[in-house]
C-alpha cells in the first residue's frame, strides 16, 4: 500500500503537469512515483530533469541499453515497481524479445556482447550494499567503454538508486501498462508484483 497518494494528473502544478508528460514517450504514463513527488514540485521537476538528462543517447551506451541497464540495477536492488518499468521502457526502445528475457541472467546469455556483460556486471556491483565494485570489475569496463560512457552507464545506476529507495521505501503503486510487461517478461523468473499492488 502505497505511504503517499499520488497526485491526479489535473492536481500536479501547472508547469510541472507539462513537464513530466515526458515520461508518457518512453513509459507510456506519468508513473506514480512522479506523481507522488509532484507533492513536492521541486523535487519532481528536478527528478524529471535529471531522468532527461541520464537517459539522453550521447554515447555508445544506447537508449534501449540503458533501460536494460536500469532493469539490471533494479533488479540487483530487489525493487520490483521499477524492474516492470524498466522491462517496458526497454521493450518500447526496442529491446529484442531474447534479451527481455536474458537480462536477468546475462551472463550465460548470447544475447549480450562482452561490453554489455561488464556494464551489466558494473551495475550490479554498483548497486550493491555494500558496494560491490572492484578493480577488476573497473578494468573490464575501461576494456570496452569510454570514459564519457562509463558516466553514463554510472549515471543509469545512481538514477536507479534514487528510484529504487523512493518507490520500494514509498510502496508506490504499479501502473498497468508495466505490470502487463512485467507479467509476460519477468513473470516466468518468479516476479511478483509484491507490496506494489
Amino acid at each position: 500500500m502505497a505511504i503517499v497518494r499520488p497526485l491526479e494528473e489535473a492536481e500536479i502544478e501547472e508547469g510541472l503537469r507539462t513537464e513530466v508528460q515526458f515520461f508518457k514517450g518512453p513509459l507510456g504514463v506519468i508513473p506514480n512515483s512522479v506523481r507522488t513527488m509532484a507533492h513536492r514540485p521541486g523535487i519532481a521537476r528536478a527528478f524529471t530533469a535529471l531522468n532527461r538528462a541520464v537517459m539522453a543517447p550521447q554515447g555508445a551506451v544506447t537508449p534501449e541499453f540503458k533501460r536494460l541497464l536500469g532493469y539490471a540495477s533494479s533488479f540487483a536492488s530487489g525493487c520490483r515497481y521499477c524492474q516492470a518499468h524498466m522491462i517496458l521502457a526497454s521493450e518500447r526502445f526496442g529491446a529484442s524479445e531474447a534479451r527481455l528475457n536474458a537480462v536477468w541472467d546475462f551472463e550465460e546469455s548470447p544475447q549480450f556482447t562482452e561490453a554489455e556483460k561488464a556494464a551489466l556486471r558494473f551495475v550490479h556491483a554498483a548497486t550493491a550494499v555494500p558496494n560491490a565494485v572492484t578493480e577488476e570489475i573497473g578494468a573490464a569496463l575501461h576494456a570496452h567503454w569510454s570514459e564519457g560512457d562509463i558516466v553514463e552507464i554510472m549515471a543509469v545506476a545512481a538514477l536507479f538508486g534514487w528510484l529504487n529507495r523512493w518507490n520500494d521505501s514509498m510502496g508506490t503503486a504499479l501502473e498497468d501498462l508495466p505490470l502487463d510487461a512485467a507479467e509476460r517478461h519477468l513473470g516466468p523468473t518468479g516476479w511478483e508484483i509484491g507490496k506494489h499492488g
